[in-house]
């Protein structure tokens, strides 16, 4: 079953709680992932692979460089679902 972008959101914002510690109120559709969250290359990497294991979508690397804020990444996820 698809899931919306609000699941997808509090799904990714515990995927980011988990790497980062960043309280998962703080991750907003409108943060930019690197200017908001000040989450590093290496920790995006870990998050990609945590959220394609949860959501069940295949995120390619060159894919990732597009996914610079959290909307992106959620709109990415909601058009790729199984």
């Amino acid at each position: 079953m698809a899931r919306s972008e609000q699941e997808i959101l509090e799904g990714l914002a515990e995927i980011v709680n988990e790497e980062t510690g960043l309280e998962a109120e703080e991750v907003q559709m409108d943060k930019s992932f690197t200017e908001d969250l000040d989450i590093d290359s290496l920790s995006m990497m870990t998050i990609v692979v945590n959220a394609e294991d949860k959501f069940g979508v295949r995120i390619p690397d060159d894919e990732v460089k597009n996914l610079t804020h959290v909307k992106d990444a959620v709109s990415y996820i909601a058009n790729n679902q199984g």
